[in-house]
């Protein structure tokens, strides 16, 4: 402890002798810190696990309903399921927990006399969502797969929009009018954030938390509008792409699978299940199930964009740049202190010494150059935070990323630091005594 403390002061004294080359190394490191960080934290926002510890146990499901005219073997079924197998399987209930739903956007008339009505984002879905998906509540609860059945007309709120129009107050059991129906408040959701927003990528990725919730059944009965992705490939009866024959594919569709082996039965079953429908007529194609997690769900759907992963790949790049400079630097000012090198070898001190005094003053650099380089990752995050792109607000700064900030700032500069510490242990005593 008594040499490293040792050691730090000789690496202020350095510093304080050579203030412009240390400030300019400083600089260096905190810019590459800096570049790199702002960068990561972005894709590490982006790319992280939307729900861990579950997310291996939920699936994403496909079949593809689609006519045999265009069919390329190898090719990926329709992204959403029709209504028909929606209904079907969720009837069927073969999984864990399961899940139906579509986004929309709904007209809502606030309670209060005077104030105009607006337009809240959506969601028609089924009784599992807030269970498998793992929505904490603040008021009340979701409804049950009994109120599914009875197209009750029920809702579950955003906290967001519980403040906007009850000020934040308990709403359980207030009358709600959305569009011309009045509809019955049973719970108030927490605070919810889930990047990227996994469960329905049809309607952006990184867009905001839907607002209310709606029974699917029930919005179907009371004609909801409905938003997303529709992909049709014949004429729905009377026009109506959300009939329940209607050869459309519109509705995401999630299964909750606790086990390794439920999920294998799940994936047989429903490979029975296309084959079925295959017999029957609805399917003209070879079966072609796909069951994916959310990690491979959000890996086949190439969320992060591609610009962000080479924009991480330049950041280190630059990095690099950086730390080439900084050794340079540090190689040029452990050359200039050969003198005082010499005289230490001199008077006995071994070369471990004089490599452990050059890697306790790099890494001292680099714990200088991390809290600069903070505050320039964080002006970073800001200016990303302020950007046009759709994730913007979404980007922020957590405990991981400052201390990896500091961790990678600390490990640039002992990785700097080690050539320049090791000719500075080659030194030769002889040598430089003679020249002084």
């Amino acid at each position: 402890m008594m040499m490293l403390t040792y050691y730090f002061e000789l690496a202020l004294r350095s510093f304080k002798s050579s203030r412009g080359l240390t400030a300019l190394m400083l600089i260096t490191i905190a810019m590459g810190v800096a570049a790199c960080m702002t960068t990561l934290t972005v894709f590490h926002v982006l790319s992280g696990d939307p729900i861990p510890g579950k997310s291996g146990r939920l699936f994403n499901i496909q079949l593809d309903a689609n006519p045999l005219r265009g069919y390329k073997p190898g090719d990926e079924p329709n992204l959403q399921l029709t209504r028909f197998d929606a209904e079907t399987l969720l009837r069927e209930a073969r999984a864990d927990k399961q899940v139906m739903m579509s986004g929309g956007n709904m007209a809502i008339t606030p309670p209060q006399a005077g104030q105009q009505p607006f337009i809240a984002k959506s969601r028609n879905t089924s009784a599992d969502f807030f269970a498998m998906f793992e929505v904490p509540f603040l008021y009340g609860k979701g409804w049950t797969a009994e109120d599914d059945k009875s197209e009750a007309r029920v809702a579950v709120i955003s906290k967001a929009l519980n403040e906007r129009l009850f000020g934040g107050a308990d709403s359980r059991g207030k009358t709600l009018r959305v569009r011309d129906k009045d509809v019955t408040i049973v719970g108030v959701m927490n605070d919810w954030r889930v990047v990227p927003r996994y469960y329905d990528l049809t309607n952006g990725a990184f867009s905001r938390i839907d607002e209310i919730y709606f029974p699917f059944s029930t919005a179907m009965a009371l004609r909801f509008g409905i938003s997303g992705n529709f992909s049709c490939w014949g004429s729905p009866p009377g026009g109506n792409a959300r009939a329940l024959n209607a050869p459309c594919s519109w509705i995401q569709y999630w299964a909750q699978l606790d086990s390794p082996e439920k999920a294998r039965n799940y994936l047989n079953y429903l490979n029975q299940y296309s084959e079925q429908q295959r017999a029957s007529g609805r399917f003209e194609r070879p079966s072609n199930v796909r069951m994916r997690d959310v990690m491979a769900w959000l890996k086949q759907s190439q969320v992060v964009p591609d610009d962000i992963g080479l924009q991480l790949w330049l950041a280190f790049g630059f990095l690099a740049v950086c730390l080439t400079n900084t050794v340079g630097l540090q190689l040029a000012k452990a050359l200039r202190r050969s003198g005082e090198i010499g005289a230490r070898r001199a008077l006995g001190a071994p070369r471990r010494q004089i490599f452990a005094q050059f890697l306790v003053e790099a890494g001292s650099l680099g714990l200088a150059g991390g809290l600069l380089g903070l505050g320039l990752t964080w002006a970073g995050v800001m200016a990303v935070r302020n950007g046009a792109s759709e994730y913007a607000g979404l980007i922020e700064m957590d405990a991981l990323m400052l201390a990896t900030t500091l961790g990678l700032a600390l490990a640039a500069s002992l990785i700097a630091g080690i050539l320049p510490a090791w000719r500075a242990c080659q030194v030769t005593p002889a040598l430089q005594l003679k020249s002084q």
